[in-house]
Order: structure tokens, then sequence, then C-alpha cells
């Protein structure tokens, strides 16, 4: 089995060729990123690599050749620094995976699949779970959730010209592995708080959006389920998460916090746009509008058609990425990693 994995040396990318390469069945692997690898090693290794920015107009032709004849293309690309420069957000997150999209149909795969996410989802309730059919529109002050709905919306019409082509999108909550650590500070805080201060963190007193429940669980998990429904060849959506659901308590449980502050969530966004608009941390309120506002994810379906359960629970996931976040090494890949000022 011949598979194309884009965006190979990400947080996900990475977790998935480790993966692979356990999968007697996948006999060739195609990495596909902007730069490539830093470093040779595991995952690396073995890999069939092409530096390729999907970004760029000229993409589209070279995608359709490096496509043809291979058995699954998994599209796992996705930007979102640097965050102020919306326009290179929408050449990579939009037009480059209409690219992908259209170039995978042009050329014959039998199986696409594309890394959508929890964020495309619209507003929904946090004290019940929902199943794949809740709609998604996204939250319209979220420039990643909006991209993230309207892609959804081209895959939709991709698929429906092309019924031959067996369509997957994964819906995963956040995504968690130590490696990451070091590029989910810099994506998330920047310098606002130094690393040695977050790294292993313990709290006594928990500052927390009141009402906010969320999803994760760790690369490694969300690897196993790309594998699997590429084994099973399992189409269409599948909402893909760890127990339990995050909440005050929970999170007060994996800092250790012997009390819980719950605030407004305006308060929280008040708070990032601040120093957003200071320039002290590279998150924009928007990030936190996504989060009060998507549903709580039941994952039911992506168990049965494929068997899939995660290994790690969703409070060690977060504990792995908060243990690793002064790390220094990362994926092994500079381009996750930010060493300019805040945007």
């Amino acid at each position: 089995m011949r598979i194309v994995v884009l965006g190979a040396t990400g947080n996900v990318g990475t977790a998935l060729l480790h993966r692979l390469h356990e999968a007697p069945e996948a006999t060739e692997i195609v990495g596909v990123s902007r730069r490539g690898p830093d470093r040779g090693g595991a995952p690396y290794d073995g890999v069939e690599w092409h530096r390729l920015d999907i970004g760029e107009p000229a993409a589209g032709p070279l995608l359709e050749e490096l496509f043809r004849g291979v058995d699954a293309v998994v599209d796992l690309v996705w930007v979102i620094r640097p965050n102020r420069d919306r326009a290179h957000l929408r050449a990579v997150n939009v037009e480059g995976s209409r690219r992908v999209f259209e170039a995978a149909a042009a050329a014959g795969v039998p199986h696409l699949v594309y890394a959508s996410s929890v964020g495309a989802y619209g507003p929904g309730p946090k004290d019940r779970p929902v199943d794949e059919s809740h709609p998604t529109t996204g939250t319209p002050t979220s420039h990643y959730a909006s991209q993230k709905a309207e892609v959804e919306s081209i895959l939709d019409d991709v698929e429906g010209e092309h019924p031959g082509m067996l369509v997957t999108r994964l819906r995963p909550g956040l995504i968690f592995q130590a490696g990451a650590g070091p590029e989910i500070k810099d994506y998330f805080l920047g310098d606002l708080v130094p690393a040695p201060l977050v790294a292993r963190l313990r709290t006594p007193l928990l500052p927390f959006p009141l009402g906010l429940r969320f999803q994760a669980l760790t690369a490694q998990d969300v690897a196993e389920a790309y594998w699997q429904v590429i084994a099973h060849r399992a189409g269409g959506p599948f909402n893909v998460a760890a127990d339990p659901v995050l909440d005050a308590h929970t999170m007060g449980t994996v800092l250790g916090s012997k009390r819980i502050l719950e605030l407004p969530v305006g308060v929280f966004r008040a708070l990032a746009a601040l120093t957003y608009r200071a320039r002290l941390q590279p998150t924009d309120p928007g990030w936190v509008d996504m989060a009060a506002a998507v549903p709580v994810m039941d994952t039911s379906a992506l168990r049965r058609a494929t068997g899939w359960r995660p290994s790690t629970d969703a409070r060690e996931a977060v504990r792995l990425v908060l243990d690793h976040l002064d790390g220094r090494e990362g994926l092994g890949n500079a381009g996750h990693r930010s060493h300019s000022p805040i945007e």
C-alpha cells in the first residue's frame, strides 16, 4: 500500500509516520512538507520525501503527478502562524486544501483522508455529545474555525463530483504529544509566559472559563484513528477524542489545584484581546470564542466502524504537553518553531 501524507513533519504527521512504519501493509510511505525534516532517524527515515508548498498555485499539477498510483492520501496540512497574516493562512488552508482535493480526484486516488477538526462545528451543547450530523458552520469570529468549515464545504463539492473516490474526514479535539510541547507554546503563548514557569505546571488556584468543556487526545491516538480508517476503508466524517471530557474539575485535578475560580468566558476573551493587541502573545480572541462555542462530540461512530479505542485518557494527554512546554528540540523541523518576535 502506497500512502501519501501531506504535512508529514507536524504534530499529527510525525505520529502518523510512526504508526505507518509499524503497519506491514504500508509498504511505501511518501512524506510531503514545505521543508522536510531537519534531521534523520525515526520517524523520518524510510520515507520518500517531497518538498512542496500547497499554498502555491503551481502546486496543483505537481500534486496530481505525485498522487498517481497511490492507495491513499492523508491531508494534514494546516497553518496557524503567522496569525495576523490572514491572506497567507487562507492561501494555504483554504486554497491549498482545494488544490489537494482536486488533484486527488484528477489523479484517481481511491481514498482521500482529510484532517478536519471539532472547530468546524457550529455552536453546540456542552452538556451532551453531538454526532457527526451537527452543522459544520464554524465560529464566525475564529479564522481557524471559519476556514475549517469552509474547507469542509469545498470537500463536500469535490466528493459530490467524484463519487468513485472514498472520502474520510476526521474531526478531532485538541491533539497533544510531548514532542510538540515547544511548538504549542510558541503557537499560543509566545514569550508571554516563560517556559520554565509553565513546564510541569502545578497551581493551587486555577482560574477557568465558566461552563467550558472540551475534548483532547494524544497525537499517537489520532494517528491510530487515521490508520484504522485507511485499513478499514471507512468513509464519512468521524469525531475523534478520548475520555473524559475536560472541564474545570478535571483540569484542576491535572494541575493539582486545590481551588478553582470559574470566571465568565468574557473575562478570558478580554484578556486575550488585550494581550494580542499589545503583541504580548500570538493568540487572538477568536480562539477563545471557538473553545466556548464548539460542542462536545460523540465518538461512537469511529469506534463502531473501525474498533478504534484511545490508549491514553484526555487528562494524561494534557499533562504530556504541559510537562514538555520548555523543551528545546521539538519535532525535528525548525519550520514548526517561531524564533521571531510576536507577530
